[in-house]
């Protein structure tokens, strides 16, 4: 393609500006952005890069970005104006499974907590309270934490103290003291353990094998007024995905994380990220289009959890709601052009860690089924800035 040609193409192409954080799953954005997969379906993606989740969510309902590398949670607790405001939302699809871990501090290792059941027994017998950090009151760190300490019957809500945390600031503050351990994404477990202040107790993968973790999110009005466009981002971060999950290159994903992501940090410690050294089971962007699919099931599995701590006073329309916020449609036209097969079902089966099996049928029955359960408000949730 000739100079003059190349530059008509962009000249053609849609700005779209799409914001992420600093972490390893927002690899297929970088990708798209950075090797052109967004100029093969005419967008161009002007990549935002963003310090907080509660950055991301302002910016999305102000309209300074189109879409954003998102919390499954935040796009959900938006749409349920749970701690602030209330506005619709969208998950065009879902950007990646696993990833995720929760790590605690090296200290406790050395005082022979290795277990979620030593770390039960401390709880119950320590004077001094213990402190964990997650990354967004609704998001899905908060929720992997919440359902591991139930699971070993801590109450997350009761018997701990649960704080919000940037994840860039996470090992940070673990060194620092001011908590005992933390949930997040990759690569702040990797670099926990590299830098001897943290080491990861349990993936989230543990938790739920093949979780869904981050979406591409956005308004509902936005995705209602631009459906070519968000056709072809769905598109493009599909191509970027396969790219992502190909082993083949992975050293080149990782180079992209440490020059244009923003996490300048050891090839090692990014690899180690990618490929699940600390966080068993690895990340998952791709997987023939099974990641990426926005399942309902997955969706209401949130709702399940807020109706279980508290958040939501009143048992929501888990079906109707995961239908309004997951755009299906659009995902399967994005799809149809990135030659992505759809699954079988929009409801998919899992078992978890404590042995209980989600695949949503029957949302409030499973919700109300937890030993552990209850807790904040739903006036409560504290907001993050």
């Amino acid at each position: 393609m000739s100079t003059a040609t190349q530059a008509d193409t962009a000249a053609a192409c849609i700005d779209l500006t799409v914001g992420y954080l600093p972490l390893t799953d927002c690899a297929a954005l970088i990708v798209a952005a950075e090797l052109g997969f967004d100029r093969r379906y005419g967008i161009r993606i002007r990549l935002s890069r963003e310090a907080s989740w509660a950055a991301i969510r302002d910016k999305l309902l102000t309209g300074a970005l189109d879409a954003a590398h998102a919390l499954y949670g935040l796009i959900y607790g938006v749409h349920l104006g749970l701690g602030g405001v209330q506005r619709d939302m969208a998950v065009l699809m879902t950007l990646n499974q696993n990833g995720q871990g929760i790590t605690l501090a090296a200290q406790l290792a050395a005082e022979g907590v290795h277990s979620g059941e030593d770390l039960a027994r401390r709880v119950r017998h320590d004077v001094r309270p213990f402190t964990f950090a997650q990354t967004f009151p609704t998001g899905t760190h908060a929720m992997w934490l919440y359902y591991w300490l139930a699971t070993h019957g801590i109450h997350p809500l009761r018997d701990v103290k649960s704080i919000v945390v940037p994840p860039p600031l996470m090992v940070a503050a673990l060194r620092a003291g001011q908590m005992d351990g933390y949930c997040a994404g990759e690569p702040w477990h990797s670099l926990g353990a590299a830098e001897g202040v943290g080491f990861t107790i349990a993936s989230s993968g543990d938790i739920w094998p093949d979780h869904p973790e981050k979406v591409l999110g956005c308004t509902a009005d936005w995705a209602a007024a631009n459906p070519d466009a968000a056709r072809a981002l769905i598109a493009a971060l599909l191509d970027a995905s396969r790219f992502v999950d190909d082993v083949r290159n992975r050293a080149q994903v990782a180079q992209l994380l440490a020059e244009r992501a923003g996490l300048p940090l050891p090839a090692g410690v990014l690899n180690a990220g990618l490929s699940g050294t600390c966080v068993a089971g690895g990340l998952k962007c791709f997987d023939d289009g099974r990641v990426n699919y926005p399942y309902l099931s997955d969706g209401m599995w949130f709702l399940t959890q807020y109706r279980r701590w508290g958040l939501l006073r009143e048992e929501p329309d888990y079906l109707g709601i995961a239908r309004r916020i997951n755009q299906q449609a659009l995902y399967q036209q994005g799809a149809e052009l990135a030659g992505v097969a759809l699954p079988a079902s929009s409801m998919r089966s899992s078992r978890l860690i404590d042995g209980v099996v989600w695949d949503g049928r029957d949302p409030a029955g499973y919700a109300a089924a937890f030993a552990v359960q209850g807790g904040m408000a739903a006036g409560n949730v504290a907001l993050t800035r």
